[in-house]
């Protein structure tokens, strides 16, 4: 045999190989015999099928690969296999979550192997760390693609089109052969099916399901977020039949199952635009000078049927989603803004938690279970704090109310009144026990007819929301307690303890603005974490420190495990309160009735694979709620070019600033590459970029003029440029 025949026969014994180990470890679990080896590498030939058979041999001797019966093989499972669910950053690099590992796995981009972002797949961890603390591995295989779906702008060519992803972590085009384009045109935003990724293709191949119109066009990119999403933006045609089929009227049988609470004044106070009353408040004067408080939630599960149609859509949906000009429910109209909306002069079903209280905020006695009720009178939140400000029972916006409305409206103002000074009893005493208070500020846009903003506001949290959020959390927090404390499976809300890396570095930040806060207790920790927030009230870095404050905080998840809630300071906690819009309700409410009803406890593990998916769908919800804001912002800045903003850095990464302009919260990004002063370098533990020849710093929190260079509605993202730097004094 020549040399040359010797290096050609030692290369496909190589390839050999690689190819055996490729087809076991493809797919672990199963075995396979030389015939589906050969089948799977292509091997045809007598020759090649018998240097197969022996380089079987020769790995299995060798321990390499295992026998499982005669003429069986398979791959040896070693523990550096590791399943998780890959989260990409906006380099390209990722890291990879998994459940039994301290540490996320670092992937490289050149390891990512065709996984996108929040897709479950296997990892390879290498032996030793090459990144920094964490370990550093590749994707194997995927396991579970976490969307299959894509939004994006669709580029024509003459025999083929592409489609350019909103998504910022999707970091290829997809292409689009002629026939999966279907009557879509250049230009227009799709939403794209993923049908394959070829293994030797460099972008994956798609298929155009639907057209969501004209890029920049309201409705286009309201649709589009949703989509990005996997939201719904309807419901389907049996959903909505079966939901106008059901019996929503108030019957006699049916009171008689219930506490009957129509006589005891009840009201609601909400947003002055609301459309669905979820909750309500009753107010009963006691002989011995104590009172009764009724929460009374919308009873949900009355017309859910856990095998019906709108049962299916509300699970899957799991929360209503709150764009800034629409909310997508999670219920059919029928029930969210008529049946279980609990509408002024209109009797409900409704599902109770009942306080007798002290006017010291203490609870001496409870009671939770189904009633009907009758709400007298709605309020709005302003209302409410009108009544609260002037303390008077005098409301100016409804003085020509006469005879029994007037009084009932009267007797309202007094209960409102009344409860305020239990619900400022009971927030103190909430505070004083380890709760953190979070009033983060909320962007609020003007929207004329076609839905353009045309001014920005901020909303805050005053006296009367306070009063409705500490009774609803009152009943939160007793309704899980009540089951906690019977070590029953039950769906609990928890919050763990703030992570110490990111409070260190909040530290970093306030000190810049002469705050601090005291890790050396729980206590103390909580307590300068309340003067932090208090203290910047109303300054220009209220918004940086709180959603930094925020970001050291753990995420709040539902599960059947109960931890606490640390943010809320309690023990026990759960959502009682909001069926109409949170899926989570609507379990406990079923669970609760239950137990109430002497049921035995129910199967943890159905409960924790709900739970799950009612958090994961939670944050989606979120982020599309987030991405609405953004469109916003962009749109209220695209016209403004030529004016000048004072901003705060409210981040620094290696490729750019982020600049919050103070007026109006709109976040945009000054690129490094657009510093042309010097040579900036990232420095990670400063939170800071820094000049290499003349040392210029940009550092979170620093104040500076910036001016627009470029907005992309499609990318929700504006770039500015830094026109000066606000000096100190």
């Amino acid at each position: 045999m020549s040399k040359r025949e010797k290096r050609a026969h030692k290369q496909f014994k190589n390839e050999l190989t690689k190819g055996i180990f490729t087809v076991l470890e493809n797919d672990r679990e199963k075995s396979f015999n030389y015939k589906q080896i050969a089948s799977k590498l292509g091997l045809k030939d007598t020759k090649g099928r018998n240097e197969l058979i022996k380089k079987l041999g020769k790995l299995k001797k060798e321990k390499r690969i295992l026998e499982v019966e005669t003429g069986k093989y398979k791959a040896i499972v070693k523990r550096n296999y590791h399943k998780g669910i890959l989260d990409l950053t906006s380099s390209g690099n990722g890291y990879v979550i998994i459940d039994d590992l301290e540490d996320d796995v670092f992937i490289p981009s050149h390891s990512i192997n065709k996984a996108f972002d929040g897709d479950v797949v296997e990892v390879y961890i290498f032996p030793r760390r090459k990144h920094g603390k964490n370990p550093e591995g590749e994707i194997t295989k995927i396991l579970e693609r976490s969307k299959t779906t894509f939004v994006g702008l669709l580029h024509l060519e003459d025999k083929f089109g592409f489609l350019r992803p909103s998504d910022t972590k999707i970091y290829t085009d997809f292409y689009i052969p002629i026939e999966n384009i279907s009557t879509a045109k250049h230009g227009e935003l799709v939403i794209v099916e993923l049908v394959e990724w070829p293994k030797k293709a460099d972008s994956p191949v798609g298929k155009v399901v639907e057209v969501l119109g004209v890029p920049g066009e309201h409705e286009t990119e309201m649709h589009a977020i949703l989509a990005e999403y996997g939201l719904p933006y309807d419901f389907p045609l049996e959903v909505t039949h079966y939901a106008n089929g059901l019996d929503t009227s108030i019957t006699e049988e049916e009171i008689s199952k219930r506490r009957d609470m129509r006589k005891v004044l009840t009201f609601t106070i909400d947003p002055k635009d609301a459309k669905d009353f979820d909750d309500a408040l009753s107010f009963e004067p006691l002989e011995d000078g104590n009172f009764e408080i009724g929460i009374h939630i919308a009873d949900v599960s009355y017309y859910m049927d856990t095998n019906s149609v709108l049962e299916e859509e509300a699970y899957s949906r799991a929360t209503s989603v709150y764009l800034v000009d629409r909310v997508v429910p999670m219920l059919p109209e029928i029930l969210s803004n008529n049946a279980c909306s609990l509408r002024p002069h209109e009797e409900k079903y409704t599902f109770s938690a009942v306080f007798k209280m002290n006017n010291d905020g203490q609870i001496l006695d409870k009671w939770f279970g189904r009633t009907v009720t009758y709400s007298d009178a709605r309020f709005s939140y302003e209302e409410a704090q009108s009544i609260i400000e002037t303390q008077s029972n005098i409301i100016p916006k409804r003085i020509s109310l006469t005879g029994e409305e007037y009084q009932v409206e009267t007797q309202i103002s007094d209960a409102i009144l009344k409860l305020n000074d239990v619900a400022k009893i009971m927030r103190k005493r909430r505070m004083d026990a380890g709760a953190i208070s979070f009033d983060k500020v909320e962007v609020k846009f003007d929207l004329n007819d076609n839905n353009e903003p045309i001014g920005v506001y901020f909303k805050t949290s005053k006296e009367a929301n306070k009063l409705i959020e500490e009774f609803m959390l009152l009943a939160n927090r007793k309704v899980a307690e009540y089951i906690g404390k019977q070590k029953k499976t039950f769906v609990y809300r928890i919050h763990d303890d703030p992570d110490e890396e990111k409070l260190m570095q909040l530290q970093g930040v306030i000190a810049k603005f002469g705050y601090r806060i005291d890790m050396k207790s729980k206590k103390s920790l909580t307590s300068s974490l309340n003067s932090l927030l208090d203290d910047v009230q109303g300054k220009k870095e209220q918004n940086l420190v709180d959603t930094l404050a925020i970001r050291t905080m753990s995420k709040a998840i539902y599960t059947t495990e109960n931890i606490g809630h640390y943010g809320l300071g309690f023990d026990y906690y759960t959502h009682f309160t909001s069926p109409i819009r949170r899926y989570p309700d609507v379990m406990v409410h079923r669970l609760l009735q239950h137990y109430l009803d002497g049921g035995s406890s129910v199967d943890a593990e159905i409960i924790e694979r709900k739970c799950k998916h009612a958090t994961d769908m939670e944050i989606l919800a979120t982020n599309a709620e987030r991405d609405s804001i953004k469109y916003m912002q962009i749109k209220y800045m695209e016209d403004r070019f030529d004016e000048e903003f004072l901003g705060v850095i409210s981040g620094v990464t290696e490729w750019g600033i982020y600049v919050e302009i103070i007026e109006n919260k709109c976040e945009g990004m000054v690129r490094v590459s657009d510093l042309r002063d010097d040579y900036y370098e990232f420095d990670a533990s400063t939170y800071s970029v820094v000049g290499e020849n003349f040392g210029k710093i940009y550092q979170l929190g620093d104040e500076v003029f910036v001016k627009m260079k470029s907005f992309d509605l499609q990318k929700r993202h504006l770039d500015f440029v830094i026109t000066g730097k606000k000096l100190t004094n």
